[in-house]
């Protein structure tokens, strides 16, 4: 079965259409223990933007979660996320942006970060986790299961554990296989077993500059 699904989702939706997507952060190589996240972090007061040309990822699940964190100010909050599981996957092109509001003397500060761009190996990562507010991309799903209990969606690395707040039970979808095409997306977080940023090329600068 082959599933195509084109446009965005915000996480309000991300129960009825969830799609799959990628984000990667300068944290390479993170353990694992058996695919699974030994404890669970705070996540930070700020969102980042991630583009690719493309991804390729196969044994894939998502399902929904609840990611704790602080605002800049440092307060707690959460954020409802759809996290998009691969065991492993392939990225053409990588561009993640972050931006950091009112640094003195600065103002706005940009960090970019680029990989596996013209002349460099693809991005790969393996057992790789991202927890996502909003995607558009091109997709497509080859055996893809709408509806399976969170727990149960054995196609893709298992749900992350330890201190996650996730519904075992609740609504998920996994697929043997899942391309995208024209990745455009706000994340929270990314966790990997092993993450491999070939051409990896990072740079500052003031003023707000996103990769979208």
């Amino acid at each position: 079965m082959e599933s195509q699904v084109r446009g965005g989702t915000r996480w309000k939706r991300f129960a009825v259409v969830m799609v799959p997507s990628v984000a990667a952060t300068a944290c390479i190589g993170v353990a694992l223990a058996q695919g699974a996240l030994a404890a669970s972090f705070s996540v930070s007061g700020q969102s980042f933007k991630v583009s690719a040309d493309e991804l390729v990822g196969t044994g894939f699940s998502q399902y929904g979660a609840i990611d704790s964190g602080y605002t800049l100010d440092g307060k707690k909050t959460a954020h409802p996320v759809a996290v998009s599981a691969f065991k492993h996957a392939e990225i053409t092109n990588l561009c993640q942006s972050v931006v950091t509001p009112d640094v003195p003397i600065f103002g706005n500060v940009s960090l970019i970060l680029r990989a596996g761009g013209a002349g460099a190996e693809k991005v790969q990562a393996d057992n790789i986790y991202i927890d996502v507010a909003d995607l558009n991309a091109d997709a497509t799903f080859e055996n893809i299961d709408i509806g399976v209990a969170a727990k149960d969606a054995s196609k893709g690395p298992g749900m992350k554990g330890g201190g996650e707040q996730a519904n075992p039970y609740g609504f998920a979808q996994q697929a043997d296989k899942a391309t995208l095409v024209g990745v455009k997306q706000t994340a929270w977080a990314t966790t990997a077993g092993t993450f491999k940023l070939s051409g990896l090329k990072m740079s500052l600068s003031t003023g707000v500059k996103e990769c979208y």
